[in-house]
């Protein structure tokens, strides 16, 4: 089975494997581009990169509905016990463990982190992950840092970046991080969810196979690609 990677809007992806469906930072109540409902996805682990309200979204809701068990930080996870999700794994940066289905490790990225009830956050992360063979890197919210030359050196098949501006890199630095990670394909993520981080990504895309080795594709939310 090919791996099968779903947009959903803004910086949620869906991943479904041989062995679980891997939802991504679920802002999807609220996000006015959002393809799906809270109440209509279906996930066995969410990872959570860091706790602003577009990135934890419907977290909490759609873990206790399923019983999904959630990958994030472990000041995130102090707090979700608060809330009374009960099946957790921490993790932290640089760290990494081996799930059924493939192998998570939590990369930097440079962002703040701070919870709805305005509790500390932690450290914010991006999401490395190794699934049947493939490797993808979901760099969350982020600045651009040199680093990410060290993530390229694991051989990424696919990179999901940030190309909004404002909040996070923007799409100069976006052209310059795919320079430093060398993916195969990449695909751009959080941008025109909100007016201030409104970009053309089609455009940018073009940038990307004039300058860059790698094979850009611009999904519209509820696309997928495949990766085989």
């Amino acid at each position: 089975m090919a791996l099968k990677v779903t947009w959903l809007g803004h910086a949620c992806f869906l991943i479904e494997t041989e062995k679980a469906k891997i939802l991504i930072d679920p802002f999807l109540t609220g996000n006015p581009l959002s393809a799906v409902k809270a109440d209509d996805v279906e996930a066995d682990y969410i990872l959570v990169s860091h706790g602003h309200g577009d990135h934890l979204g419907d977290t909490v809701e759609i873990a206790k509905r399923t019983g999904a068990m959630i990958i994030s930080n472990f000041e995130i996870q102090n707090w979700l016990a608060d809330q009374g999700v009960e099946t957790v794994h921490p993790q932290h940066i640089g760290g990494g463990f081996d799930y059924p289905w493939g192998r998570v490790k939590l990369t930097i990225a440079h962002h703040g982190s701070s919870l709805p009830d305005g509790s500390y956050g932690g450290n914010p992360c991006g999401f490395l992950l190794y699934i049947q063979g493939k490797k993808i890197y979901h760099a969350c919210d982020t600045g651009l840092f040199y680093d990410m030359k060290l993530i390229g050196e694991e051989g990424i098949d696919l990179a999901i970046l940030p190309i909004g501006d404002n909040f996070t890199m923007g799409p100069d630095d976006a052209i310059r991080a795919i320079k430093l990670i060398e993916p195969v394909q990449v695909v751009p993520i959080h941008y025109d969810t909100f007016e201030v981080i409104k970009q053309d990504p089609n455009a940018w895309a073009q940038r990307v196979g004039q300058e860059t080795s790698a094979n850009p594709t611009v999904l519209q939310p509820g696309e997928s690609i495949e990766l085989s």
